[in-house]
C-alpha cells in the first residue's frame, strides 16, 4: 500500500514488499494477465512477471511507461492508467490491485462527485471562416499602421519643440513636460479606449477573429505596450488596475507582471499578496473562443509564484494558494483555507512566511509620489532629452540633421552607423557587466538576510532595484548553456561552491529575487525557467533569505525553487515539479509533479553516456565544447550588433529623409524596424539551422549536435509576443518551420523546437503555454516530435513536452504538464500535472459555492487518498 502524506507520495520498503505479494487476488487475476501482456509488447518482451519493478527490474522508462499507458487506455476491456498511477504502483500485481479498488476522491475540498458524472458536452463553437480571420488580421494591420504613424507624429512634433528651447535649461524644461504629458497620454489611452471600446466587462464568451475579438483585443495590445507595466509592485499599478475597473481594496501587493485584461471581472480584498508570474487574466481561450469569467479574491489572500488562477474562482478572508498551483475553472478555497497544487488540493503548509510590519496609507502614498517624481523629473527628461542631445551635439549627427538633401548614398553614412552602433550596443555590454558585478554587491550592504522589513520604503527600493538589474535576460542569453555561465553567476554574487563544470550547468533562463542569496551545491545541472524565490512577502513585509540547491541534483525546466525547499542531495526535480517546504529532507531521488511524489532518481537509459562525463573523456569534450560555446557567443553578439547596426541605419536615414518626407518618415519607422526585426531573426534562426529541419535525437550533451541545438537555442525570440492574438502570429511560426495548420489562435504560445511541432487547423494556443520538443536529464539529451490534431485547445501556463500526441479536438487544462510520450485521445480532456485524463463538472456561474465545477481524475487511482 502506498502511504501519501499531504506534499509527497511517499514510496517506502513497506510499499515494495506490498507490491509484491506471494499471489493475486483473483478478482484482479485477469486484469494482471492483460496488463502484463500490454507491457510486454512495449518492451518486445515475450513475458513480464506480474510482481516485477517496472523501473528497478525491468528497466523501463517513463516515456516506455506513457506509451504502455497509452496501449491501456485503447483497451475497452481494461481501466485507464496514468504516469502517476505507474509511479505508485510500480509493479503490474499493485497496478491491477489500485485500478480494480480505489474510488476517485475530490481534490478541491468541495462535495464528493460519483465518478459516473460524464463530462459537460459543451455547445460546440462554429468553425471559424478563413475570411473572417484575415479581414480580423488586416484589420489589426491597419490598427497597429495607424497607431504607429500617429506615435511618430507627435514624436516628431515633440521633437521639433524640444529643438525651439534656448539652453540646457530650456531643453530639459520642455523635456519635462513633453515626456511627462507623453507618459500620461500614453497611460490613460487604455484607460479611455476601454471604457469606449468596451465599456463593463461581463462574463460572456464570443468566437475568435470576430468584431467583438477586436475589440478585446485592441484593450490587451494597449494594456499590454503601455508604460505602467513598470510599475508592477508599486501602489501606483493597483491605482490604475482601479481605474480600469477592477474592484481591489487597500493595501494590496502585486509583484505580477500578467496584466489582467478583463478588469471589471476582478476583485481582490485588501490586503492580497499576488507573486510574480502569476496568471490572473479573468479571460481564457477555450476552443476558438474567447470566455471571460470573474476571480474573486478575498482578505489577506495570498497567491504563490507561477499560478493560474482560471476564470470563475474565487478564494476566501485569509485563503492561500502555494507555488506553481492553480485553480481551475469553478474551483473555490474557503475562508482560511491553505491549497497548492495543479488542480489545487488542501495543505498544512503556511505560505505566508514573513511576520508583519508598520506599512499604512501614508508610506505607500509617499512611496508612489517618489516614484512618480524620479519619473517625470528625472527619468523622463534623460531619457527626451537624451535622445535630442544624441541627434544634435554628435557631429555627424547634426549635421545630417541639418542637411538640405539626403544624405543616404554618401560615403559617412556607413561610418556614422557602424560607429555609432558600435559604441551603443558593446558600451552596453561592457558597462552592463560592470555595473552587474559592482552596484547589487554595494546595495545588498543596506539589506540583512532574514530581517523582516516594511514594504514601500528604502531597502524595499533597494531590493526592487537589485532584482531589476540582475535579471536582464541578454546576459543570460549569452552566456547560458555553456561553462561561462558559472563565472557570470559568481560575479552577480551566487555561492556555487566547488563547480564541478560540465559545460551546461545552467540554462539561459534564470531569474532570482536577489543573487546574493542563492546557493547551489556542486555537481548539480539546471535547465531553463528556473526561478529562485529567496525573498519572501507578506501585504506589509518582505525579507530575504538564502535559497539553497543542494549538491549533484538535476533541475528541470519551468521550475520555482523557494527557500527552504526541502530537497537535499542527488535530486532529479523534474519539469514544472512543485518543491516541497515541508516533511523530511528528500535525498537520493527523483520528485515529480504538483503537489510533487517520488519517482526513480535515473533509469539505466540515461545513464548511458555516464563515462563521457568524467576522467579523460570529460576533460577532453568539455574543452571542445568550451571552444564550440565560445564560437557560438561570438556568433551571438556578432548577429546582435549587426540588428543593432541596421536599425541604427534606419534611424540615420530617417533623420537623414525627415526634410523631405517630414514626419510620415518618423511614423514608418517603428513598422518598418518591426517587421525588419521579425524577418532578420527568422532568417537568422533558418541559416543556423542550414534550412532543414530537425530530427528526434538522443545524445550526450557532448555531442557536437547537442552543441549546435545549444547554438540555436540563442537565437532571440521575443519579438514574436508582439504578433500574440493575430495571424501573424502564425505566419512566423511558418517562416521558421512550424507545421501549423490554418486559423491557429496563438494568444502567447512558445515552441522550443519550431521544426519538431506540428500544430493542426483551429487550435486554441493560451497565454504562456509552451510546447517543447526536448528534455535534458544530467548528461543526456532527448528530443522528438509533438503533434496537436486539428481543434486542440492549450490552457493558460500549461506544457507540453516530447513526443506527444494530442487527437483532434483534445483540451489541456490551465497549469497541467503533460509528459513525454503521451498520446491524448481526441476530444479527450487532460489536467493536472503530471497531466491526467479528467472529467469536468459544469461550473457555477458566477464561480463560487459549495462544490461549483468540482475537477476530479478520471483514472481512478490518481486521486487515492
Amino acid at each position: 500500500m502506498v502511504e501519501q502524506s499531504s506534499e509527497v507520495f511517499i514510496v517506502g520498503p513497506d510499499e515494495a514488499a506490498a507490491a509484491r505479494p506471494s499471489s493475486a487476488d483473483p478478482t484482479t487475476a485477469e486484469t494482471e494477465r492483460k496488463l502484463a501482456e500490454v507491457l510486454a509488447g512495449v518492451v518486445s518482451a515475450e513475458h513480464v512477471p506480474v510482481d516485477s519493478h517496472f523501473f528497478d527490474d525491468l528497466g523501463a522508462n517513463s516515456l516506455v511507461m506513457a506509451q504502455f499507458c497509452a496501449r491501456v487506455r485503447k483497451r475497452a476491456d481494461l481501466p485507464s492508467a496514468s504516469m502517476k498511477d505507474i509511479y505508485r504502483y510500480p509493479t503490474i500485481r499493485s497496478l491491477a490491485t489500485a485500478l480494480a479498488e480505489v474510488v476517485p476522491a475530490p481534490v478541491d475540498g468541495s462535495l464528493p462527485v460519483a465518478p459516473s458524472v460524464p463530462a459537460p458536452s459543451p455547445t460546440p463553437a462554429p468553425r471559424p471562416s478563413t475570411w473572417r480571420y484575415v479581414l480580423c488580421g488586416t484589420a489589426q494591420l491597419l490598427i497597429f499602421l495607424g497607431y504607429s504613424f500617429f506615435s511618430g507624429l507627435v514624436a516628431a512634433r515633440g521633437y521639433e519643440w524640444i529643438a525651439a528651447g534656448s539652453g540646457l535649461a530650456g531643453v530639459y524644461a520642455r523635456s519635462f513636460l513633453f515626456g511627462g504629458l507623453g507618459f500620461i497620454a500614453l497611460c490613460g489611452f487604455p484607460i479611455v479606449a476601454k471604457w469606449i471600446l468596451i465599456g463593463r466587462w461581463k462574463p460572456r464568451e464570443f468566437p475568435v477573429w470576430s468584431l467583438t475579438y477586436l475589440r478585446f483585443w485592441l484593450v490587451k495590445a494597449l494594456l499590454h505596450a503601455n508604460p505602467m507595466i513598470f510599475f508592477v509592485g508599486n501602489p501606483l499599478y493597483v491605482l490604475y488596475l482601479r481605474a480600469l475597473g477592477a474592484r481591489i481594496g487597500s493595501g494590496v501587493t502585486i509583484l505580477s507582471r500578467s496584466v489582467p485584461v478583463c478588469t471589471d471581472l476582478l476583485t481582490i480584498g485588501s490586503g492580497t499578496v499576488i507573486r510574480k508570474d502569476s496568471f490572473f487574466l479573468c479571460y481564457r481561450a477555450h476552443s476558438g473562443r474567447i470566455e471571460t469569467g470573474r476571480v474573486t479574491l478575498g482578505r489577506d489572500v495570498f497567491v504563490g509564484e507561477k499560478t493560474v488562477l482560471d476564470i470563475d474562482t474565487a478564494m476566501g478572508d485569509g485563503a492561500q494558494l502555494g507555488h506553481s498551483s492553480a485553480l481551475y475553472r469553478g474551483q473555490v478555497v474557503p475562508d482560511g483555507e491553505r491549497r497548492h497544487g495543479s488542480p489545487a488540493e488542501p495543505t498544512r503548509i503556511d505560505h505566508v512566511r514573513v511576520a508583519p510590519a508598520a506599512c499604512g496609507t501614508p508610506r505607500r502614498a509617499w512611496f508612489a509620489i517618489a516614484g512618480l517624481l524620479q519619473l517625470f523629473f528625472l527619468y523622463l527628461p534623460l531619457a527626451v532629452g537624451g535622445m535630442y542631445m544624441l541627434f544634435t551635439q554628435i557631429p555627424a549627427l547634426g549635421e545630417r540633421l541639418d542637411a538640405a538633401t539626403p544624405a543616404i548614398t554618401s560615403p559617412g553614412f556607413l561610418v556614422d552607423a557602424l560607429v555609432l552602433s558600435l559604441a551603443l550596443f558593446f558600451g552596453f555590454v561592457v558597462l552592463g557587466l560592470v555595473a552587474l558585478f559592482t552596484l547589487p554587491r554595494l546595495l545588498s550592504l543596506a539589506i540583512e538576510p532574514d530581517r523582516v522589513y516594511p514594504l514601500y520604503g528604502f531597502h524595499y527600493a533597494l531590493h526592487r532595484a537589485t532584482t531589476t538589474m540582475t535579471n536582464i535576460r541578454f546576459f543570460a542569453w549569452l552566456f547560458g548553456d555553456s561553462s561561462y555561465i558559472v563565472p557570470y553567476l559568481r560575479g552577480l554574487g551566487y555561492d556555487l561552491s566547488e563547480v564541478e563544470q560540465t559545460g551546461s550547468n545552467f540554462g539561459s533562463e534564470m531569474q532570482h529575487e536577489t543573487p546574493l542569496l542563492a546557493t547551489v551545491g556542486s555537481g548539480t545541472m539546471i535547465a531553463d525557467g528556473l526561478s529562485l524565490i529567496n525573498a519572501d512577502f507578506s501585504s506589509t513585509s518582505f525579507r530575504v533569505s538564502r535559497a539553497t540547491i543542494g549538491p549533484r541534483n538535476f533541475l528541470g525546466n519551468n521550475i520555482a525553487y523557494p527557500a527552504g525547499g526541502r530537497t537535499g542531495e542527488n535530486c532529479l526535480l523534474a519539469t514544472k515539479v512543485m518543491v516541497p517546504l515541508d516533511g523530511e529532507v528528500r535525498t537520493g531521488v527523483g520528485l515529480l509533479g504538483s503537489p510533487c511524489f517520488e519517482i526513480p532518481r535515473s533509469v539505466e537509459r540515461d545513464s548511458r553516456f555516464d563515462h563521457l562525463r568524467t576522467g579523460g573523456e570529460l576533460r577532453r569534450n568539455l574543452a571542445a565544447k568550451n571552444r564550440y560555446n565560445l564560437r557560438s557567443m561570438a556568433l551571438f553578439l556578432f548577429l546582435r550588433w549587426l540588428h543593432t547596426l541596421a536599425l541604427t541605419a534606419f534611424a540615420l536615414a530617417s533623420v537623414s529623409l525627415y526634410g523631405v518626407l517630414g514626419h510620415i518618415v518618423i511614423g514608418a519607422y517603428v513598422a518598418i524596424t518591426l517587421t525588419f526585426t521579425a524577418l532578420y531573426f527568422v532568417l537568422v534562426e533558418r541559416c543556423v539551422a542550414w534550412f532543414g529541419r530537425l530530427s528526434p535525437r538522443l545524445c550526450s550533451i557532448y555531442d557536437p549536435y547537442f552543441w549546435w541545438h545549444e547554438r540555436l537555442w540563442k537565437v532571440p525570440d521575443h519579438y514574436l509576443n508582439i504578433f500574440n492574438g493575430t495571424p501573424f502570429k502564425n505566419v512566423i511560426w511558418r517562416l521558421l518551420g512550424v507545421r501549423i495548420g490554418r486559423r491557429v489562435f496563438d494568444d502567447g504560445c512558445y515552441l522550443t523546437e519550431r521544426t519538431l511541432a506540428a500544430i493542426g487547423d483551429d487550435c486554441t494556443l493560451s497565454a504562456g503555454s509552451k510546447i517543447q520538443c526536448h528534455s535534458q536529464e544530467d548528461g543526456t539529451f532527448k528530443s522528438d516530435r509533438t503533434t496537436l490534431g486539428a481543434g486542440c485547445t492549450l490552457g493558460v501556463g500549461s506544457h507540453v513536452h516530447y513526443g506527444v500526441t494530442m487527437g483532434d479536438g483534445a483540451v489541456l487544462a490551465p497549469d497541467s504538464f503533460l509528459m513525454k510520450g503521451e498520446e491524448v485521445p481526441s476530444s479527450a480532456h487532460w489536467g493536472g500535472n503530471p497531466a491526467v485524463e479528467t472529467t469536468t463538472a459544469p461550473a457555477h456561474p458566477d464561480g463560487v459555492g459549495a462544490a461549483a465545477g468540482t475537477y476530479s481524475a478520471g483514472s481512478n487511482a490518481a486521486t487515492a487518498s
